[in-house]
């Protein structure tokens, strides 16, 4: 059973503070899957683990940095995924050209789509919780945030050998961007989903995964053909 904020004792050696962590963490992913980010307070989550707001800050430098260290950790498991999934879809395929670039987009789209919670995080990352985070931490979390780039443009290239290094990561910044910005329209209020549906348009969710797919495409066609 959890501790109380009545019984709160501090952790102290290296494996407890590392236990509260992942505690504190999996409290944040589990809140997550009923409600939006904006609405999961640092009082909701200390009362999840039961801790006091001030003793969840011992632990994580704000309620921001809970959420950023959960999207380092969804990144990278989002790319450990990724990679066979690209090198299969391309497997076989001498061209590169459009047909693969093409592939290799759908892949990537389709992983993103497969992972709701990584692009969640993604869509609040720059206009939410990177507003509320120290110097020391920020430094830390933008240095992974830059190997998760390299990583993906990496991926990008072993895909499609004809990008250059600049072309890769571009590719890679641009398609976390896409993500980011689309997956918001995709989670419409109620009233907001009876309209678009009025009006003829897609399913919000189902335009997610249609306006991914293009946009991906016609970036990474258009890089190759640049290339």
């Amino acid at each position: 059973m959890a501790a109380t904020p009545g019984t709160f004792q501090r952790a102290r050696r290296p494996e407890q503070i590392q236990q509260r962590r992942e505690s504190i963490l999996a409290a944040a992913r589990s809140l997550l899957q009923s409600q939006p980010i904006a609405e999961v307070s640092l009082r909701e989550l200390g009362d999840e683990v039961g801790l006091a707001m001030s003793n969840v800050l011992r632990y994580f430098d704000s309620r921001e940095a809970i959420f950023l260290e959960l999207l380092d950790a969804a990144w990278r498991s989002w790319l450990d995924l990724l990679e066979p999934k690209l090198r299969a879809a391309v497997h076989g395929q001498r061209t590169a050209g459009p047909t693969r670039a093409r592939c290799a987009a759908a892949t990537l789209a389709e992983s993103l789509v497969d992972q709701p919670l990584l692009c969640e995080l993604l869509s609040s990352q720059a206009t939410v919780l990177e507003r509320n985070i120290g110097l020391d931490y920020a430094r830390d979390f933008k240095r992974r945030v830059l190997a998760h780039y390299d990583r993906l443009a990496g991926q990008l290239r072993e895909a499609l050998p004809t990008l250059d290094v600049p072309a890769s990561l571009h590719c890679a910044r641009v398609a976390v961007a896409l993500t980011a910005g689309l997956w918001p329209y995709a989670h419409p209020t109620p009233a907001v989903a009876t309209a678009l549906t009025e009006l003829g348009r897609l399913p919000p969710r189902e335009n997610f995964s249609t306006s991914l797919r293009q946009a991906l495409e016609y970036q990474l066609i258009g890089a190759v053909g640049e290339a």
